[in-house]
C-alpha cells in the first residue's frame, strides 16, 4: 500500500460522493487533521493556515470557501 503524500494541495472543493475516491486517498492526512482540529474547536483561520495550507493573506475569501467546503464533507 502505498503512503498518502503528506501534504497534497487542495481543490477549492471538496469530493461530496459517497464513494472514496483518489483524492480523498491522497487527503488522508489531511482529513484526520481537520478532524483533530474541529475537536478542538480550532479557529477556522488558523485551520485554513496551518492544516490546508492557505494564505489568507493574499486571498482570504479562497480560503474561507475551502475551509468550508471541506468542512462540510467531514460533518456529513
Amino acid at each position: 500500500m502505498q503512503t498518502p503524500p503528506r501534504d497534497p494541495d487542495i481543490a477549492d472543493t471538496a469530493p461530496s460522493g459517497t464513494v472514496l475516491i483518489s483524492y480523498d486517498k491522497e487527503h488522508l492526512v489531511t482529513y484526520l487533521r481537520l478532524l483533530d482540529a474541529h475537536a478542538e474547536d480550532a479557529d477556522w483561520r488558523e485551520v485554513a493556515r496551518v492544516v490546508l495550507h492557505l494564505d489568507l493573506e493574499h486571498d482570504c475569501d479562497r480560503a474561507r470557501k475551502v475551509f468550508k467546503s471541506t468542512s462540510r464533507v467531514l460533518d456529513g
